[in-house]
């Protein structure tokens, strides 16, 4: 090991994380040659394999999950020294390791936007991914923090609520059901429903709904994106229930609208969740003061309104222009919608 570097291995641990070279070097800001011949002369120097190649896959062989054990030890100890050197230093700098569930990327930019208004000089390394991946980043400590809406039981992780984001039933303008007010939740019985992925934190609210009014949905389509799904509820492909936060564009022009269910069933908010022993920098301290304190009325203050009207637009065009993903589950026979006459 007395040869290894540094670098050689951040780039190994990014290598790993991704199983997949090309997306290490795009996150390093390398060639893919670049991590190759980095992993390579890695391997040299240790002796062994660290990775192999089955198919067009890659995976970590044994010695290349223990290097990634003790690899990331070493950078944690890295990051505690840059930690302690930055407070002695009383810099506002430093890098903010972050990462988030997928549909919290609907308002944690606009946290960061405000956030860094204050400490310009700060980095992040902001990070989307699924619940299973929010957990093995926070477990490994290659995040300071995550934004998740279902916060583990787990005693070593301290969960801090600090917004309320109620999923709502959406539906296009044209619906039957879109300008009738205080619906019954069995007016939905007859209808079609776009649903995400199991394992979601939406999807985990959506069943415990459906379950307490005692009926399973009728679901034509299965995808893991809040964005396709908008855009098949804007098709006419069925209803669909999301996060509050996540259809504000959408709802302000009138692409769609939200039903007037009773959703007591739906509640949903959002955790900062970190490690209990976490020795936070300065500036990780201070997103997570900012967060707890000031979340609701930055995200009521912060509008497209507020933006260049370049921007706004760019924005409004983007929100529309998400396409159903090929790995979307299409399920058999759709059930045609009905209309509720009571």
């Amino acid at each position: 090991m007395k040869n290894t570097t540094l670098r050689q291995i951040t780039v190994f641990l990014t290598t790993a994380r991704h199983l997949h070279f090309t997306r290490a070097a795009q996150e390093l800001g390398m060639t893919q040659p670049s991590v190759s011949m980095q992993i390579r002369q890695l391997e040299e120097n240790l002796g062994i394999a660290l990775f192999e190649q089955i198919g067009k896959r890659t995976f970590l062989t044994e010695a290349g999950k223990e290097l990634y054990r003790y690899g990331c030890m070493i950078d944690q100890q890295l990051t505690e020294a840059e930690t302690v050197l930055g407070r002695l230093k009383g810099g506002q700098g430093g890098k903010l390791r972050l990462a988030i569930g997928a549909s919290a990327k609907y308002f944690v930019p606009r946290l960061l936007a405000a956030f860094t208004l204050n400490h310009p000089d700060v980095v992040i390394d902001l990070h989307i991914t699924g619940r299973g991946g929010l957990l093995d980043q926070l477990g490994s400590n290659e995040r300071d923090m995550v934004v998740m809406g279902s916060p583990p039981g787990d005693e070593d992780m301290v969960a801090h609520p600090f917004l309320e984001d109620p999923l709502v039933v959406i539906a296009p303008p044209g619906h039957a059901l879109a300008n009738k007010r205080k619906l019954s939740p069995e007016c939905l019985k007859p209808e079609r429903f776009l649903m995400r992925e199991p394992g979601s934190d939406t999807r985990g609210v959506t069943d415990g709904f459906f379950q307490k009014y005692g009926f399973e949905p009728h679901t034509t389509m299965v995808i893991n994106s809040n964005e396709a799904i908008k855009q098949s509820v804007q098709a006419g492909i069925g209803l669909a229930i999301v996060p509050t936060q996540s259809i504000t564009l959408e709802h302000e022009v009138g692409r769609l609208v939200v039903l007037d269910i009773d959703t007591q069933a739906l509640q949903h908010a959002w955790y900062l969740v970190h490690l209990r022993d976490k020795r936070f920098s300065a500036v990780a301290e201070a997103f997570k003061g900012f967060v707890l304190d000031n979340a609701r009325h930055c995200l009521e203050t912060c509008t497209l309104r507020r933006l260049p009207r370049d921007i706004e637009c760019l924005i409004r065009q983007q929100a529309h222009a998400c396409p159903i993903p090929a790995d979307a589950e299409v399920l058999p026979k759709p059930v045609r919608g009905g209309v509720c006459r009571a």
